[in-house]
């Protein structure tokens, strides 16, 4: 099943490792990835990942890292309208 996260980061060389890291060892597959940077001290990760896991399993692990500053299970069409608007 394909979920999808929207993710606000602190902007630091090694946050996107960190996040990768936690989504493999979470037993995910990444699917889709977009990132923005908003301002010169966050970024904006958007992703789809797939897995027969509930998705809350993978998002309370990435709440728990200390450079991701929210963590959103979004709708595709959120999604979307986040990245285009």
């Amino acid at each position: 099943m394909i979920h999808h996260l929207a993710l606000t980061l602190e902007q630091r060389p090694e946050v996107l490792e960190r996040v990768l890291r936690v989504v493999r060892h979470r037993g995910f597959r990444i699917c889709n990835m977009n990132m923005t940077e908003q301002d010169d001290k966050f970024l904006q990760l958007n992703m789809a990942v797939d897995s027969d896991k509930a998705v809350e399993l993978l998002s309370r692990q990435l709440d728990k890292l200390l450079d991701v500053t929210q963590c959103v299970v979004t709708t595709p069409s959120a999604m979307s309208q986040t990245v285009n608007g």
